[in-house]
């Protein structure tokens, strides 16, 4: 089989997933629900900003944790939120196996040796060890 069409195989079938067409079903709900979709990017926007914090290294006041908490059971209350964080969360594990089928079957094909790689490990040591 031609490679070029096996990945347009891929690509129907995964237009034709179950996985994609929830997500894209759960999506449509969301879009057509003002204040479901308000809370969610509320909620997206105050976990985005503690992960900022996070990996800034600064520290995290409680009530910011209880508020996010409280936003999640918040919106874990909303079926329509609910559906599609389940839908796009199936839809990204589909998405990852995939990706990580193909990165398998590329990675086999490259010498390190001949793409400069092959001391990466070494240096990665040293630079933890200075």
């Amino acid at each position: 089989m031609n490679v070029y069409d096996a990945a347009h195989a891929l690509a129907r079938a995964l237009k034709e997933s179950a996985e994609l067409k929830n997500f894209q079903e759960a999506q449509a709900l969301l879009k057509n629900d003002p204040s479901a979709r308000e809370m969610l990017m509320d909620f997206r926007k105050q976990q985005l900003n503690l992960q900022r914090q996070k990996l800034a290294g600064l520290e995290i006041a409680p009530e910011q944790e209880e508020k996010l908490e409280k936003l999640s059971q918040i919106i874990g209350m909303n079926l329509t939120i609910k559906r599609f964080l389940e839908a796009e969360y199936r839809a990204g594990v589909l998405l990852q196996d995939i990706q990580k089928i193909i990165a398998e079957a590329a990675g086999s094909l490259f010498d390190p040796d001949l793409l400069g790689l092959s001391g990466l490990d070494e240096l990665d040591q040293e630079d933890d060890g200075a």
